[in-house]
């Protein structure tokens, strides 16, 4: 479990196909890290698979390929990284998973006053959980869904803070990014679906 409050922008060092997957090596300053410890990359979970003097390899599987853009992944690009939570830690965002619901794209970027509003296109399942005020995670960054401007389209604001922290300044329009849908919502839709 993981709260989408990025603690370190790492670099990916290498990506080689692996077992019908892909083996991801990723640089990082996490000085602790262990083998089988589960790290959010980009809002996707990963394991651990070794542990490098400054970062970690994990295994990214084929249904996890299909699910996400890891297949993009060239060495070089930056990702968003989050330690699972301990008992007791603060949770600082909302609930995430670490599942990957879909892949959206940036459709429009534009600044106002001190926020920067971006547009995403994002698949109908993540549309349909997706209201105004609500929760969503991009890339692995905790937001909440600022507008809905059209349908299958919804508007983040992002703020100073999470743009000099976390990779969502490099976004531009083109660009996929990672969606995890509201953990709550998915669950309320599913259970409405059911007694229909």
């Amino acid at each position: 479990m993981f709260t989408g409050i990025v603690t370190e922008v790492g670099i990916v060092r290498d990506v080689r196909p692996a077992e019908g997957g892909l083996d991801l090596t990723i640089e990082c300053a996490y000085p602790d890290l262990a083998p089988g410890e589960s790290v959010a990359v980009n809002g996707a979970c990963l394991t651990v698979a070794a542990v490098l003097e400054r970062g970690f390899t994990a295994h990214v599987v084929r249904t996890s390929v299909d699910r996400t853009r890891f297949g993009d992944a060239r060495a070089g690009d930056r990702v968003n990284l989050e330690r699972a939570l301990r008992v007791g830690d603060r949770l600082g965002g909302h609930l995430v998973q670490g599942h990957v619901d879909g892949v959206g794209t940036v459709v429009r970027v534009a600044s106002r006053d001190d926020a920067r509003l971006v547009d995403l296109e994002v698949p109908d399942e993540v549309a349909r959980v997706s209201v105004p005020l609500g929760s969503i995670t991009v890339d692995g960054v905790s937001l909440t869904v600022n507008a809905v401007p059209a349908p299958g389209t919804i508007q983040i604001s992002l703020i100073p803070f999470t743009l000099e922290h976390t990779t969502l300044a490099d976004r531009r329009p083109g660009d996929r990014v990672h969606l995890e849908a509201d953990t709550i919502g998915k669950y309320v839709r599913a259970m409405l679906e059911r007694e229909t």
